[in-house]
């Protein structure tokens, strides 16, 4: 091991400046042998670093090198795994535990004695030893290796000193002078100590020498110190003159401190004066502006404003410590709570005369008569009462209970004002709603208050089919009486109460933001952040389930609330607390006269939301008119689910023929409305949500009502009515429902092909019924060209049956087969060309079918049709021509 450590040293430690103080020899424990050398090292220069290395051989040649270094400092814990028996495996925890297992039990205890020595040495931090004998914790230990190691080697270090390069240089020139000095070290000692006898007695003699210069220079001290003995006479005898002279010049300095004191203290007083004077002191002009100042002039408010923040400044004023025990100052301090109270009072009873006359004054009030719809400006009581906001903001910094009282008495005054105004507003608009619901009733012949103009009236409920005729007399009758559709005259209705309703939430809007804007300014509630006044509770909740915000009251105001925007919306609730029932009632009224306003309703208040909530999301207007646009919503669904009612509640008549049915036609009425209404809309995605319920639902009962249908067969009654569904939604070209188009075309194909089929049926029934035979045979395993040696099917049989259709027998067999799909089908979709048609193409593909059979069935025997193709041609051109 000492032939180990000596390598280690001088091949890895020494070029790296580290020294080795301990080694033992391990391996990992638990896996293969493979053994490496764990060292403790340190640095030779300071500070001294203390580490542990891992030193591996390399598998390439026999010399080692270094694997792995950790700093002594990093390690926590030392486990021995255990103290009273011999047990080679220990434990290092650094960053994470390492496993070791040593050579022998004695370099372990050996090792952990070592690391010990250096944490006490160097370190001096809380190093946890496990399982560890407390004999091998002992600092100093005289056992072998570990105490030469860790002790011996570390003493050897503190004693050394190096030489330095004089000395190197002085040895070896003398050892060059003495050549012999290697080879005979006593020969050379000795003449080294003869050589240090002669230098001792040169300096003896040497001192003995100088005795008679000592002498001399004993004789100059004396000399010396006999001079300075006078002069230090001389200096007292200076000392006792400028005693006198300090004493005087003491004197005169007490006299200049005295002085400056004297002065500075004069200086002090003086500025404490002026500043009383110039911050404690109000000019006549601004007392007799507070006490007696006009508030109705713009002159007499501007001299109050002024003499206001006069005050103001001089109650704010900071004292210096003392003049409050000034008699002066508490008689102006007392004259400036007396102006204060005084004009705090006079403002207070002006701006309450003000708003109060406002509250009573009704000259802005509309009449129900008024031919236009608008609302009155109160821009000129706002301007006016803008040249009170700095005494507002004054009032507000000094008597906070008269700020308060003002704001109440304005709510609350204005509160009639606004509440008379938008009642008679309101009242204007429900008249010319009113007004155009009863000119369209007066124009359809519709009597009493309940009959809608929309899709949804009670006699759409049980509509009964009674012929082609009838039905589209019916339908007609329908459209005047109920069904609103797309004539000119209800869309006019329509349009001129979309301008009423986007005139009032037009004249509601500035309304409502000038009202607002005037709030924040006059009473100071958009700059920082205050206690709120309190405002007085609100009315209950509206019976038709308005919101209002309530106010708390005076005791929770200051606690619940603390922004000012809270407050300048709780005012404007207070102020508007009408506008949210009765915008409530008139969409209900709206809704009343046509179901199908929701739809306007929808548009508007969803554009005057996205508007309202750009400038303000939590301002009063975006909150009331989101809480509108709620029950417009709701309204919209009411609409959408009354359509979906009326379709499941149609009945038809079982003795004329269904054609397009009443809800099909009414979908088509809907969804062009719809489009015009929400082009370019914000919520277009409600209307394509109400698309997708209504198909549905209108697939599904056109399905039930032609299941229902006795007099007009199933099939013409799905392929009239989704072709009629497959126009309307390509010519509107409805994205959301694009799905439905095609599914509406594929099933309008479906019951077109099933109805001709059905239709046509067999027209040269015992021929059909002849070759339905021949292909049987076939099938049995006859083959084509011996078909017609048998007896059943030989060439006669088959002449007999061609005989039985001449062209002119089917001619009037198609004839009458066109009599019965025109009574089948309406002349609402022009469908009949279209069957007939698809029926004259089905005609054909049998007769091709036919003749193909006997082509090769019967080669040969000239056995043909008695009419051609060309002949079926014309037959069914005529016969479409004929009628």
């Amino acid at each position: 091991m000492t032939a180990i450590k000596h390598a280690l040293q001088r091949d890895i430690f020494t070029p790296n400046d580290e020294r080795l103080l301990g080694i033992v020899n391990v391996c990992k424990a638990g896996k293969k042998k493979k053994n490496c050398f764990l060292c403790a090292t340190v640095t030779t220069e300071r500070p001294v670093q203390v580490k542990v290395v891992k030193v591996k051989k390399s598998d390439k040649g026999d010399f080692y090198k270094r694997q792995q270094t950790w700093e002594l400092r990093d390690l926590t814990i030392v486990d021995a795994k255990d103290a009273s028996k011999e047990n080679p495996e220990f434990d290092l925890h650094f960053e994470k535990v390492y496993k070791w297992l040593a050579s022998s039990t004695a370099e372990k205890n050996s090792f952990i004695s070592c690391i010990w020595k250096l944490n006490q040495r160097y370190l001096r931090k809380k190093l946890e030893f496990v399982n560890v004998s407390s004999q091998l914790l002992e600092e100093s230990v005289p056992s072998g290796e570990s105490q030469s190691v860790a002790g011996g080697d570390e003493d050897a270090l503190e004693e050394y000193q190096e030489l330095s390069t004089r000395e190197e240089q002085d040895i070896e020139s003398m050892m060059e002078m003495c050549e012999y000095a290697v080879s005979n070290a006593e020969a050379f000692a000795e003449k080294l100590f003869k050589e240090l006898q002669v230098l001792d007695g040169a300096n003896i003699q040497s001192i003995m020498a100088s005795e008679k210069q000592v002498n001399i220079l004993m004789q100059l001290l004396d000399e010396a110190l006999a001079e300075v003995d006078t002069i230090e006479g001389k200096l007292s005898s200076y000392e006792e003159m400028l005693q006198s002279v300090k004493d005087q010049m003491d004197q005169i300095s007490q006299s200049n401190r005295l002085i400056q004191i004297s002065n500075t203290n004069n200086g002090k007083l003086l500025d404490d004066i002026q500043f009383l004077v110039n911050y404690m002191d109000l000019s006549k002009g601004h007392i007799r502006a507070l006490q007696e100042g006009d508030l109705t002039s713009p002159r007499g408010i501007e001299a109050c404003i002024s003499a206001s923040e006069a005050l103001l400044q001089c109650i704010n004023v900071a004292l210096h410590p003392g003049h409050e025990q000034l008699a002066a100052v508490n008689q102006q301090q007392k004259l400036f709570s007396d102006l204060r109270d005084t004009f705090a009072r006079r403002l207070t009873n002006h701006l309450n005369n003000v708003f109060v006359h406002q509250g009573h004054d009704q000259s802005s009030t509309l009449s129900q008569n008024s031919a236009e719809l608008t609302l009155p400006k109160h821009s000129p009581l706002h301007r006016d009462l803008l040249r009170y906001a700095k005494l507002m903001e004054w009032l507000k910094n000094t008597q906070r209970e008269k700020y308060e009282g003002l704001s109440r008495t304005y709510v609350d005054y204005m509160n009639r004002l606004y509440e008379r105004e938008i009642k008679d507003f309101f009242e204007v608009a429900k008249i010319k709603m009113a007004g155009t619901s009863k000119e369209a009733k007066g124009k359809f012949g519709l009597h009493g208050s309940s009959g809608k103009l929309t899709g949804s009236t009670s006699s759409l409920n049980k509509l009964t089919v009674q012929g082609s005729n009838s039905r589209r007399s019916q339908s007609s009758s329908l459209l005047d009486m109920g069904n609103m559709s797309a004539s000119d005259l209800d869309v006019a209705d329509r349009t001129k109460f979309d301008k009423i309703f986007e005139q009032v939430l037009s004249e509601l809007e500035p309304l409502c933001l000038a009202e607002q804007d005037f709030i924040s300014k006059y009473f100071k509630l958009q700059q920082h952040q205050t206690v709120l006044p309190p405002l007085a509770q609100p009315e209950t909740e509206e019976a038709d389930g308005s919101i209002q915000s309530k106010i708390p009251p005076q005791a929770d105001h200051r606690h619940s609330l603390s922004s000012e925007k809270d407050m300048v919306r709780l005012m404007m609730n207070k102020i508007f607390q009408s506008i949210e029932p009765e915008l409530n009632s008139l969409i209900a009224l709206g809704d009343k006269i046509d179901s199908f306003h929701s739809l306007y309703m929808l548009v508007k208040m969803s554009h005057h939301v996205w508007t309202a909530e750009n400038v303000d999301p939590a301002s009063f207007l975006s909150t009331t008119l989101g809480n509108v646009l709620v029950t417009v919503k709701r309204n919209f669904d009411k609409c959408i689910s009354g359509q979906i009612k009326q379709m499941e509640e149609v009945k038809i008549s079982k003795k004329s023929k269904v054609g397009i049915l009443p809800f099909v036609t009414r979908f088509e009425e809907f969804a062009e409305l719809a489009e015009t209404i929400f082009r370019n809309a914000e919520r277009r995605g409600d209307l394509d949500k109400a698309y997708v319920k209504l198909i549905r639902a209108v697939f599904m009962n056109v399905e039930k009502v032609a299941s229902e249908s006795q007099k007009t067969p199933r099939d013409v009654v799905m392929m009239e009515n989704f072709h009629h569904i497959f126009s309307t939604l390509s010519r509107l070209k409805i994205s959301c429902l694009d799905a439905e188009r095609r599914e509406a075309k594929h099933k309008y194909t479906d019951h077109l092909q099933s109805y001709v089929i059905n239709s046509l049926g067999q027209p040269l029934e015992k021929l059909n019924h002849f070759f339905e035979g021949v292909e049987a045979r076939v099938a049995q395993g006859v083959r084509e060209e011996e078909v017609s040696y048998q007896l059943a099917f030989n060439k006669q049989e088959l002449r007999k049956v061609i005989k039985e259709y001449p062209g002119k027998e089917v001619k009037r067999g198609l004839d009458n087969l066109y009599k019965k799909v025109d009574k089948h089908l309406c002349e609402e979709e022009s469908l009949l060309q279209v069957v007939w048609h698809s029926m004259q193409d089905e005609f054909i593909r049998q007769y091709k079918h036919f003749e193909g059979l006997i082509g090769r069935c019967y080669p040969g025997s000239g056995i043909t049709m008695e009419f051609t193709i060309q002949d079926i041609l014309e037959y069914f051109s005529s016969i479409a021509q004929s009628h």
